[in-house]
């Protein structure tokens, strides 16, 4: 039985075309998916559960999804941070925690957007820390949902500015980090998306042999990992 992991659609109503390419891929999914994971960045802002009607229509698909017998997971990304427990309850799905260890087969898999590991980025890390604040999150939410969706506008141009300015490198993964987090969480496969770099990368930790496999954005392909009793595999496919 197949588990498949998406990440990075940035789903917009400025690209109904998108929204229409994910919604056949969930018409498509094989009878033998078990669960989906959406590993951050789905949408591409969130200014609250609130914010309707172009999600609705995304809401009740995930639904029907879920009702089908499918589970569905979310983990939050640099986008739609705020994604809450009613998005959760209303699509049937489980918000998951920052990192998660999902297991497969004999084998401990981490997933995790990936933001968290490109702390060479030290403006980006001092925003996120900023954003993920429980308390700043509420004063968010308490404004007005004009007032969200203006704010998550300027944050997205102004993302696109400041990284405009940065070097690649520096907003990749630290593989210092990377270590780190799988010596602490005991894996030697960790999954994640946000770069938009997909590639299995293979190497040693700890003397054992290990990997990162990341999930590329959607636009003209989509990407999905397919694990299926241990065995990961990173796919690229025509939309």
């Amino acid at each position: 039985m197949a588990i498949r992991l998406i990440s990075d659609l940035h789903l917009d109503e400025k690209n109904p075309a998108l929204c229409r390419a994910f919604f056949k891929y969930l018409d498509n999914l094989p009878t033998d998916t078990v669960s989906l994971y959406i590993l951050g960045d789905f949408f591409e802002a969130w200014g609250g559960d609130d914010d309707l009607p172009f999600h609705e229509q995304i809401r009740q698909r995930l639904k029907a999804l879920t009702d089908s017998g499918i589970e569905l997971y979310f983990q939050h990304g640099n986008r739609d941070f705020l994604l809450g427990q009613q998005f959760a309850e209303q699509t049937g799905s489980t918000l998951l925690d920052e990192s998660y260890i999902l297991e497969s087969g004999s084998q401990k898999i981490a997933l995790l957007h990936g933001d968290s590991l490109c702390i060479d980025d030290v403006e980006y890390q001092q925003f996120r820390t900023q954003m993920r604040n429980p308390e700043v999150q509420q004063m968010l939410l308490s404004q007005s949902l004009d007032e969200r969706r203006a704010l998550a506008q300027s944050l997205r141009d102004n993302s696109k500015e400041a990284n405009s300015n940065k070097a690649e490198d520096i907003m990749d993964i630290n593989q210092a980090e990377l270590e780190r987090l799988m010596t602490e969480l005991n894996v030697q496969t960790l999954i994640h998306g946000h770069t938009h770099r997909p590639r299995t990368h293979q190497f040693e930790l700890n003397g054992k042999s290990c990997q990162r496999i990341v999930l590329g954005d959607w636009g003209k392909t989509g990407w999905e990992i397919i694990i299926d009793d241990g065995h990961v595999d990173l796919h690229e496919f025509d939309l």
